[in-house]
């Protein structure tokens, strides 16, 4: 029996070592990605921005929205490159954490922006030739603008990254969420405005300050008495479930849409499974909702006599996704009931 005895002081020196050879690749990583970034920050700011301001190919405000703070990003991100390339990287970040301002103008105007140059590549000819013509360029190895507007947002994400790397959790992983968030949020809003589109007229409106489109699927309402499962189509939304039926596919305008029939606020359901399986076997739920003066029935599934007051319907599901569909209306009615309390 071999027995190798490691002294703890020689095992804090290598964890210690270790740490060090991270910090130094995460250093040398940091100064190489960042040359190359601003090397293509340089690209944007000289060859668009600045010649598009000398020839007025663009108006200010239009220019404005489609470049926004990229320029002083551009001389930010230049200065602490010059502390990198010294050896000050914590001077260098503190630094340039007081342009990180700079950053969330940028992140919130992205989307807007991007809509703004799809909107003059399709009208503006001559700037669409402009952009073809500099993007020929040999400088910019064939990468296109709107590859290199994309870069800020990606490089916050790649510091953040390397900060946390190194235990250095930093103001510049808050702006990398802000960026998640809002690709959240707008991932949010064109599912809502997707299913805004799917409905015929604009009676049942979707769009919604706050409202979260959380999935949607094909489900059977099963009726008071003996006559056969209608299947319904629901969008479940964060605050409401939206019942809604196939236009006929004989409409002239309409034949692809949907007609939105009930939609049910989710704060007054309560939802409970009555029998079956919660995974792949199908079974029944019982959705019951409470909501005096509403013009609208205020169930679900009509079961029984309909009252305004309080009704009780069943839901009948036998896919598996349109399962977890239910499932995820019944957890966010749990979640709030947890809050609240």
């Amino acid at each position: 029996i071999h027995i190798h005895y490691h002294p703890l002081g020689s095992s804090v020196q290598e964890q210690r070592d270790r740490w060090e050879r991270k910090r130094s690749r995460t250093a040398r990583e940091l100064v190489q990605t960042e040359q190359r970034y601003c090397q293509q920050l340089e690209l944007v700011t000289t060859f668009f921005v600045e010649i598009l301001k000398a020839k007025g190919t663009l108006r200010r405000d239009t220019r404005e929205s489609i470049f926004g703070s990229i320029k002083a990003i551009h001389s930010a991100n230049q200065s602490l490159l010059v502390h990198l390339e010294n050896g000050y990287f914590g001077k260098g970040l503190d630094q340039f954490c007081s342009h990180l301002h700079l950053y969330n103008m940028y992140v919130d105007n992205i989307y807007n922006a991007n809509k703004a140059l799809g909107i003059q590549l399709k009208k503006n000819k001559a700037f669409r030739r402009f952009k073809k013509l500099q993007e020929a360029r040999p400088e910019f190895n064939n990468h296109k603008l709107e590859e290199l507007l994309q870069l800020p947002i990606h490089r916050i994400d790649h510091l953040c990254a390397c900060m946390t790397a190194v235990g250095a959790v930093t103001a510049v992983c808050e702006v990398s969420r802000r960026i998640q968030d809002n690709a959240r949020c707008h991932e949010n809003h064109l599912q809502l405005c997707r299913v805004q589109k799917l409905l015929k007229g604009r009676k049942t409106k979707v769009l919604a300050t706050g409202r979260w489109y959380i999935r949607e699927g094909w489900l059977k309402i099963v009726p008071p008495k003996g006559s056969e499962a209608k299947p319904k189509m629901f969008f479940l939304f964060s605050d409401m479930l939206l019942e809604a039926k196939r236009c006929s596919p004989l409409h002239p305008n309409n034949g692809d849409k949907f007609a939105g029939q009930h939609a049910y606020p989710l704060q007054d359901c309560n939802v409970e499974k009555v029998f079956g399986h919660t995974r792949s076997q199908g079974g029944l739920l019982s959705v019951s909702v409470s909501q005096a003066g509403s013009e609208l029935p205020a169930c679900v599934v009509l079961m029984g006599q309909v009252s305004l007051q309080n009704i009780t319907g069943i839901m009948c599901y036998t896919v598996e996704r349109h399962i977890r569909m239910c499932l995820a209306l019944l957890e966010w009615k749990t979640a709030q009931s947890q809050h609240f309390k």
